[in-house]
């Protein structure tokens, strides 16, 4: 098996499985790697989108203030384990509607420019998109959808000649249900052909995704199908719980499933996964890719307070989803 698109990148952060790791996907020994004080007013920084850029790695950071308003920063790391995060929120040119609240943004490099995406506020939560070439000047582009709309995430190429974006239709709230969609766009603006991927599963066949299901990273080309890595949330007495799971989408019609876990790829086991401002949370948003040995980092917000980084392989991922599908 391969990963088709993406390049080499013999810098990955990388730390080999434990002798005693049973699991498909390991944490990093010296997680987190960001903690709550990633610039100089952050309460927490989590749900973060990172990428290779130059000789290193850049990212968009959510960082929480201590006044808990949401926004996001630029930031950029020579290894991406250590990070220096801007003080100042990034400030998007055009922007054609007034800054409300952002956060939770995913980053997809194409055709030479590296493109935003976010939860963006405008009447209720909707999908805002952008683009940069330098990690210093952003450009806004019009919001996807109408509100309520979160988790928006482009594919990395286009698909049959249309950039494809995954998202999940919400509410104006902490949204107690939620399933992802597969919407198409010709030019980034006007979208449509809304077709729907997967939703929740409410028996116990699966429970841990009972509750909503949202898509994580930008999906990963494979020889296999797109590999997605996503987050499901059960509702429990304490709560809500939110952990990862995979599927493999059709290359040429990703809004077709080929296999999804029904087990769950990763839960809050760790410390500060449990503990923090939103207890019980793991939520994906960055994957990076090495084509030549197939290692994926991924990097995923811990309790909606810091940032966490685990490690897999695309062999480990599509053998799990495989082995543990509905």
């Amino acid at each position: 098996m391969r990963i088709l698109s993406g390049t080499s990148l013999p810098n990955i952060p990388w730390e080999d499985k434990p002798e005693n790791c049973t699991e498909p996907i390991w944490r990093f020994s010296g997680n987190p790697i960001i903690d709550r004080h990633g610039n100089k007013r952050s309460n927490s920084v989590f749900n973060s989108a990172v990428v290779p850029f130059k000789d290193g790695f850049a990212g968009v950071f959510r960082c929480d203030s201590r006044s808990i308003s949401m926004d996001l920063f630029a930031g950029f790391s020579p290894d991406g384990y250590h990070w220096k995060i801007e003080d100042e929120p990034i400030v998007f040119q055009d922007a054609p509607t007034p800054k409300e609240y952002r956060y939770d943004a995913r980053i997809t490099m194409m055709d030479g420019k590296y493109y935003v995406t976010w939860c963006n506020g405008y009447h209720g939560p909707t999908i805002g998109i952008a683009w940069t070439e330098d990690f210093k000047t952003f450009h806004q582009l019009e919001n996807a959808f109408l509100p309520f709309n979160r988790n928006g995430v482009l594919f990395p190429r286009k698909i049959n000649g249309m950039y494809v974006m995954l998202s999940r239709p919400s509410d104006n709230g902490h949204t107690p249900f939620g399933d992802i969609f597969v919407s198409q766009s010709k030019d980034l603006e006007f979208w449509g052909r809304h077709r729907y991927l997967f939703g929740t599963i409410k028996d116990d066949c699966s429970a841990w995704q009972s509750t909503k299901v949202g898509p994580g990273p930008a999906p990963i080309e494979t020889d296999e199908g797109w590999l997605l890595i996503y987050h499901g949330v059960i509702t429990t007495c304490n709560g809500f719980v939110y952990r990862m799971g995979t599927a493999l989408l059709d290359l040429d019609e990703p809004w077709k499933v080929k296999y999804r876990s029904k087990d769950y790829l990763m839960a809050p086991w760790e410390l500060y996964e449990c503990v923090g401002d939103v207890p019980n949370v793991v939520f994906p948003c960055a994957a990076l890719t090495d084509k030549d040995t197939g290692r994926i980092a991924v990097y995923y917000g811990c309790a909606d307070t810091v940032t966490g980084l685990a490690f897999t392989t695309l062999e480990e991922l599509v053998r799990f989803t495989k082995e543990h599908a509905l």
